[in-house]
């Protein structure tokens, strides 16, 4: 046999904490054909600082679909299929970097997904420059032995064959026709090298993680060894793969033979399928001869079924497949959208998965059984989805299990005459619902019984939207997207129905209360600037209260939601406002001429406001202006006081009773940002931030200059319609 090795690489991927699906990072890599080895070779490794602790990383593997984690314990959407995923943990303690190797013989050709994430993140909330985050990368690879020259074993034909020895297995490979409703393998004339009895092991399938569904068998003797497959799956290479357990140089000659089971289907016509689509799309003209053509050939069609219901193992319905979106899809049944399902052979609808873009989203099925159309009172409609092959057996076993899949089974009765199924990142493959009519006492009651049962079947990339306290998010990895849910207000689980941390009405309405009211704070310091006749310092607390007020009452997370405008205008709003009072306020307090300030203040202003159009939330948008406006103050106080030669300002009162609060209550609102805020107690946190700030700032504000005449507000109306002051400057000789 002729083995070729195949390398593929990803580049790296730097992990994050896990909240969400989207922390998660995503490696897709494409097994080929005939591959009888796989390895990947996973290489962790972390910085070198101080910062660096142990770190375990976990990694899931899946095939056909991204892996469907759940690390943090939470509860799924009700009605949702949940399989474990296959991981490993990989430590990276004392060393730097760690090597792991995985291997997996005879794997399943196509799509394998490989995620890998970090523990639960801290929620706490970290200012970008204020820490210097460990950054632990991760890269994946993969090596594939292909054997180049697989036979294959043709159906009805015997091959002969020969195991050279136990270290060096044989692989065949068979093609399984579409209708196959079961496989017969045989294995005969078993002859050793050494005349002894044969033991062979047979391994039939591929692996596929998280469950394997391989059917083995071991063959002793040299009487003839068999397996039989039901619904192998359609369309496909079986591979096939004999081991001799005899002894070391011990050669093995076998002959194998393998048969299908054929299905024949039932279904109408290609020409009614054309007219139905038709009709679905341009709707029948009333009284035309093509309407009433249509209507007489299904009359036909349907007394054609029923006659030769017998003879057919499934009874296909028509599905068109009609894609709306990225990661959207609806299926729509042509005939109707109810479906006939009786007792004699199963109803198939094929719902087409096998894109490879459609494994990112969340299939839906959901039946509804027309109580009137099932005169039978106990008589129950079963069905089962499955991936690759249909479940052609329901009368008889009901599990609901395929050759190498499990599918998911459904139940509908005039009891509970609906059920749903919801399908989390359904593999790429052709995807098939099975539906009959089931009868307690025995099939000979229902088969005069037919139920009406309406099938809803699409793909959505978020169940449900993620519901009132999530936002789905289409995510990318290179060209595959998928989706993932981003969950608020403590509530969690993959479609953000887990309330278990949710956060109660009251609470949410109580954190959008204390951040928008806590802006009401800067109504002392917009009164001490007008008071001081600091009327371009007022202006500018007043536009940073407004935007604050509103971005916080746009930013919750729950019901408690009020958007004025575009939220992204908001934030850059709030940001610029709360960058520029800090830089306003301290150019003030440096006193110097009106017409440098005033020039300082537009020039740095335009500035701020480019810096936060770079990067809005670096903490050099805010230290950068904060520092350039102390050096300012600080050489304005120096000149002040070499200029009257004593310390500026002068007052100990100003100082005590003004300045040294007002720097107080700065440090600790800085303090208060940089490292006390959490995702949990942000809403009182940052409360304190506005009120810290606002009280700040009041406490800096210079006093006015000395030649300004306070406001005179009791001042009497000396005319009807305005206020008039005398400002005409008297003078007077002195004799």
């Amino acid at each position: 046999s002729l083995y070729v090795s195949e390398y593929f690489s990803q580049s790296a991927q730097k992990l994050s904490f896990y909240s969400w699906y989207g922390n998660a990072k995503l490696f897709q890599f494409h097994v080929p054909e005939d591959t009888v080895l796989l390895r990947w070779l996973l290489q962790a490794s972390r910085g070198k600082g101080p910062e660096c602790t142990n770190m375990e990383i976990t990694v899931h593997f899946r095939y056909g679909a991204p892996p469907v984690i759940n690390p943090l314990g939470t509860r799924f959407p009700a009605n949702a299929t949940v399989r474990p995923s296959y991981n490993i943990s990989i430590t990276l303690s004392s060393a730097v970097q760690n090597t792991t190797f995985v291997n997996v013989t005879t794997p399943a050709a196509g799509d394998w997904f490989i995620a890998a994430h970090l523990p639960e993140a801290a929620g706490r909330i970290e200012v970008k420059g204020f820490s210097t985050p460990c950054p632990y990368m991760f890269q994946a690879d993969m090596f594939v032995l292909r054997l180049a020259d697989m036979p294959v074993l043709e159906p009805g034909v015997a091959m002969p064959q020969t195991v050279i020895s136990p270290a060096k297995p044989l692989h065949v490979k068979i093609f399984v026709p579409k209708h196959a409703a079961g496989m017969q393998f045989e294995l005969r004339s078993c002859v050793t090298s050494e005349r002894k009895a044969c033991a062979m092991r047979v391994v039939l399938g591929s692996i596929t993680l998280p469950q394997s569904f391989q059917r083995i068998v071991t063959c002793t003797g040299n009487v003839n060894c068999s397996l039989a497959l039901d619904s192998p799956p359609w369309e496909k290479w079986l591979q096939i793969m004999v081991e001799s357990l005899g002894a070391a140089n011990a050669s093995v000659s076998v002959e194998m033979l393998a048969s299908f089971t054929a299905c024949r289907p039932g279904s109408t016509s290609s020409f009614l399928n054309f007219s139905s689509l038709n009709q679905s799309q341009t709707g029948p003209r009333p009284g035309s001869a093509g309407a009433a053509g249509s209507s007489t050939l299904s009359t036909g069609e349907a007394s054609l079924n029923v006659s030769n219901q017998r003879s057919f193992c499934l009874q296909n319905q028509p599905v068109v497949r009609e894609d709306l979106d990225v990661v959207s899809v609806r299926y729509r049944l042509l005939n109707s959208p109810s479906v006939p399902v009786n007792s004699l052979s199963p109803t198939l609808l094929l719902l087409n998965l096998n894109t490879g873009m459609d494994s990112g989203g969340s299939l839906v099925v959901s039946l509804l059984l027309n109580k009137t159309s099932v005169n039978l009172a106990n008589a129950t409609v079963v069905a089962c989805v499955s991936a690759a092959s249909p479940v052609l057996s329901l009368n008889a076993t009901q599990n609901c299990s395929t050759a190498f899949f499990q599918g998911y089974p459904l139940s509908v009765s005039t009891s509970s005459a609906e059920a749903m199924l919801i399908v989390l990142y359904p593999q790429t493959d052709d995807w098939f619902l099975s539906l009959q009519l089931i009868c307690p006492k025995g099939q000979g009651e229902c088969n005069a019984a037919e139920a009406k049962v309406t099938v809803f079947a699409y793909l959505t990339p978020c169940f449900n939207d993620c519901g009132p306290y999530g936002q789905c998010s289409l995510l990318r990895r290179h060209g595959y997207l998928y989706a993932g849910c981003s969950c608020k207000a403590g509530w969690g689980g993959w479609s953000c129905t887990d309330d278990t941390k949710a956060q109660s009405v009251g609470a949410q309405n109580l954190a959008t209360l204390l951040l928008t009211l806590s802006n009401l704070m800067f109504l002392p310091a917009i009164a001490v600037a007008v008071y001081r006749y600091y009327l371009v310092e007022a202006s500018v607390y007043t536009y940073t209260m407004f935007f604050s007020t509103f971005y916080h009452a746009c930013d919750q997370p729950g019901v408690a939601v009020m958007c004025i405008m575009d939220y992204d205008t908001l934030q850059y709003c709030d940001f610029l406002g709360s960058v520029v009072s800090i830089w306003v306020t301290i150019l003030c307090m440096s006193r110097v001429k009106k017409i440098l300030k005033y020039v300082l203040f537009v020039l740095g202003t335009l500035l701020i406001a480019m810096s936060l159009q770079l990067d809005r939330r670096g903490v050099w948008n805010m230290m950068g202006p904060c520092l350039f406006a102390l050096v300012i103050m600080i050489a304005a106080w120096v000149y002040h006081g070499v200029k009257r030669r004593h310390c500026y300002p002068s007052s100990w009162k100003r100082w005590v009773f003004y300045l040294l609060p007002g720097i107080t209550l700065a440090f600790i609102a800085i303090s208060v940002y940089a490292f006390m805020e959490t995702n949990e107690n942000y809403y009182y946190t940052h409360s304190i931030w506005h009120v810290l700030v606002a009280c700040s700032v009041a406490f800096l504000l210079p006093p006015r200059d000395k030649h300004k005449k306070p406001w005179a507000w009791s001042q009497k109306l000396t005319c009807r319609y305005q206020i008039c002051q005398n400002d005409r400057e008297e003078l007077y000789a002195v004799t």
